[in-house]
């Protein structure tokens, strides 16, 4: 709320996992209180959130290098990487994250001071930051979807792409508690509900539901 919604104004819609710590009442009561919508990854599937997943690498490789053996002052130097990380220029757009949110370039604490500026009129200074925030987001914007294209030639390359339906049986991988020598489907399960053309709510022997994503089940085909 302070460091987020009071600064940058609340979001239209906010995505998060579906863990006890995003799903609970305090966060269901901001969510309302500003107006936002709450919508929820599908479980064990965290490409849904492949930003907060590829941020969360990154930040987890960067505390690692200055944290204790005990693991218990990360939170210490939790500034100082989130700084280096809105700082540096992202490959996939090309920019700085300070510099696509103020429009403007970052000055560094030991960047010496640069040039001033005269401007004729006070409101120009507001016009030429809203043009060069206006350049670089629409570069920005170009440089992402030039990298998602690239990135799903590469993975589209040997991927099928099966097509289910309602009232399909299929296998559903076990995600969790499986030895390395174990199956990796449990057993049959019905599709039940279509959310969406990748995800599904699914029904097992004993009625109990699931919610999946289509890359976490696989069809029953029937003997000849």
């Amino acid at each position: 709320m302070e460091e987020i919604i009071l600064v940058h104004g609340p979001p239209d819609v906010i995505i998060t996992d579906q863990g006890t710590h995003c799903s609970n009442e305090l966060i269901t009561a901001v969510s309302n209180l500003v107006g936002c919508k709450h919508v929820f990854s599908t479980p064990y599937h965290p490409q849904t959130n492949g930003q907060t997943e590829r941020w969360n690498a990154t930040f987890v490789a960067q505390i690692a290098k200055f944290c204790n053996d005990e693991h218990d002052n990360w939170d210490i130097f939790l500034p100082s990487v989130v700084y280096a990380y809105n700082h540096g220029i992202h490959q996939s757009t090309g920019f700085t994250l300070y510099q696509l949110a103020f429009g403007d370039q970052p000055r560094h604490p030991f960047q010496p001071s640069t040039s001033s500026f005269k401007f004729t009129k006070p409101h120009d200074y507001w016009t030429q930051i809203m043009q060069y925030k206006n350049l670089i987001l629409k570069q920005a914007k170009h440089n992402i979807i030039h990298k998602q294209q690239v990135s799903k030639r590469r993975f589209d390359t040997n991927r099928s792409h099966p097509q289910f339906t309602l009232g399909d049986l299929v296998w559903m991988k076990i995600l969790v508690g499986r030895g390395k020598l174990d199956a990796r489907y449990s057993g049959l399960v019905r599709i039940v509900q279509v959310l969406s053309p990748v995800s599904f709510i699914v029904e097992d022997q004993n009625f109990q539901t699931f919610q999946v994503h289509s890359n976490n089940i696989k069809r029953v085909y029937a003997r000849e």
